[in-house]
């Protein structure tokens, strides 16, 4: 993957450049997570992709790498309750302004997944299907979806009747079943679920 994007902010006179992006819009359960990365461009990690071309042992693997070269690096989440509160757009860019308040150094831009910018206090650039076109976004996708994964498997553990180690809070057949079965739990997105009868 080039850094083209990258290359092109660089161009245009931004040094820090930071990628961010996010897991998690969909499931019916859990937090939206967000990643905000910025790439060691003497150091890259091989093998970047969008985090769902990419086997979970591969992510797993990548995870640790871009943690370890990365610059620096922000994860953040907003929860289920911020989800209905909000909405899933607001909070997914409130999870993006975390993440990005976790950074140990102030980007001058970020390269951002997607068509909507968050509303950062530096300059933005979206870019769709960004995860597969730009290293730092890729980077931030992987750390996002990890993150999650990881959380929704410690959420399966309290709330093992649900399935969560399966489907990670996403709509399958099984998760229905279960909400069906067992009622909804404090997890649970309510305006995810108001289709359910």
């Amino acid at each position: 993957m080039e850094m083209l994007y990258e290359n092109s902010a660089k161009s245009r006179g931004y040094k820090i450049i930071c990628g961010i992006d996010e897991a998690g819009r969909g499931p019916l359960a859990g937090p939206v997570c967000a990643a905000a990365v910025i790439l060691d461009e003497n150091n890259i990690p091989q093998g970047l992709n969008d985090s769902k071309k990419l086997s979970e042992k591969k992510r797993e693997a990548l995870f640790d790498e871009i943690v370890e070269k990365a610059v620096s690096y922000g994860i953040a989440m907003a929860d289920n309750r911020e989800i209905d509160e909000i909405n899933i757009l607001q909070a997914t860019f409130l999870a993006m302004r975390r993440a990005v308040d976790k950074l140990d150094i102030q980007p001058d831009i970020a390269l951002i997944d997607g068509n909507a910018k968050p509303g950062l206090s530096m300059e933005q650039e979206t870019i769709v299907k960004g995860d597969a076109l730009s290293p730092s976004i890729a980077a931030a996708s992987i750390l996002a979806k990890v993150t999650r994964d990881r959380y929704m498997l410690e959420l399966d553990k309290k709330y093992p009747q649900y399935g969560f180690a399966k489907h990670k809070g996403y709509p399958t057949a099984l998760h229905y079943q279960m909400i069906r079965e067992y009622g909804v739990s404090d997890i649970h997105r309510l305006t995810f679920l108001k289709k359910m009868h």
